[in-house]
This record gives structure tokens, C-alpha cells and sequence, in this order.
């Protein structure tokens, strides 16, 4: 026999400090985000983040992994093992720099390129899917404040008052 539940049963913490936390929703938005992408890519072996990364190189041919990690805000660390990985599978290339040896130009192989050009729909409806919780006219605006928080802390994260007084913390 199915029990019906209140709004308040679904959501026990629904007057709570945690579902007034912007950090907490922003990490419950972003497991969200990333379960709805995984349905939506199927059994394509491809992380949210190596799709982000796949179509950062292809938007920007060349590309060094320091300017990858800029365009996704992906760690260094973290995008070198991404970048490797993909590379084992036959994603990416990566080369040196003429103009600086120490950095790599990544671009997209043929591989790569099929397999963004094969994701992006299911990418789309997914965006398309975690929208649709909001009313038609909030989506744009919506997208415009999460563009604004990641702008402000990236320019925070940049300027060096704001690393003495625990701004950059994670």
C-alpha cells in the first residue's frame, strides 16, 4: 500500500539552514546534473567533465592544459589525469609548444571529434532537462546568475587578498 507523503515528508529539510545553503544546493545540483548526464549519455563512456573538456578543445583547436583548466575550471591536477586518460582512449593528442616547451597543445583527434559530435545530444538534453524544473522565462536568467557566481569567485580566487583571508579555500 503506497503512503502518501506531504511535500514536507520528501523533503524533511525543507525549512532547514542545509535547504537555505547555496554551497549544499549548488553540490546537490551539481550530483544532479551529473546523474541526468550520465542517463542521458547512456553507454557512452564519457564523464561530464570529459565532455566539457572535449568541447573546450574543439572550440579552442590548440589549446595548452592551462588554458583548459581556465575554460573549465577543472584543477590542474585533476585536468592533467582527465587529459591522460584521454588520451589512453584516443580522444586527444597532445604535443609541445613552439613557443613554450613546457606547455602542451591539446587537440581533438578523429576519435575525439566523433565522440563529442555523438555526445552533444544527449548533452543538450540533458541541459534541456535540468531546466525544464524552471518556468520558461527563469531558465535564461538562471544560467546568467550561475555565469555570474563562477565569474566573481574566479576573479576573487585571482587577486591576492583574497588568498590570505581563506577566500580560495575548497
Amino acid at each position: 500500500m503506497k503512503q502518501h507523503r506531504n511535500h514536507q515528508d520528501r523533503n524533511p529539510h525543507a525549512q532547514s539552514r542545509l535547504a537555505r545553503s547555496a554551497i549544499h544546493l549548488l553540490h546537490r545540483a551539481g550530483q544532479c546534473a551529473g546523474d541526468v548526464f550520465a542517463e542521458e549519455i547512456g553507454g557512452a563512456d564519457l564523464t561530464p567533465r570529459q565532455y566539457a573538456v572535449l568541447l573546450a578543445v574543439a572550440e579552442n583547436e590548440g589549446i595548452s592544459q592551462t588554458g583548459l583548466v581556465a575554460q573549465t575550471g577543472i584543477d590542474r591536477s585533476t585536468l592533467a589525469d582527465i587529459v591522460r586518460r584521454m588520451l589512453a582512449k584516443g580522444l586527444v593528442q597532445r604535443r609541445r609548444t613552439r613557443e613554450d616547451a613546457r606547455a602542451y597543445a591539446v587537440r581533438l583527434t578523429e576519435k575525439g571529434r566523433k565522440a563529442l559530435t555523438s555526445a552533444e545530444p544527449a548533452a543538450t538534453h540533458a541541459d534541456e532537462r535540468l531546466l525544464s524544473a524552471l518556468p520558461p522565462g527563469q531558465r535564461e536568467s538562471f544560467l546568467q546568475a550561475l555565469s555570474r557566481i563562477v565569474e566573481q569567485i574566479a576573479d576573487m580566487a585571482e587577486q591576492p587578498a583574497a588568498r590570505g583571508n581563506g577566500a580560495s579555500r575548497r
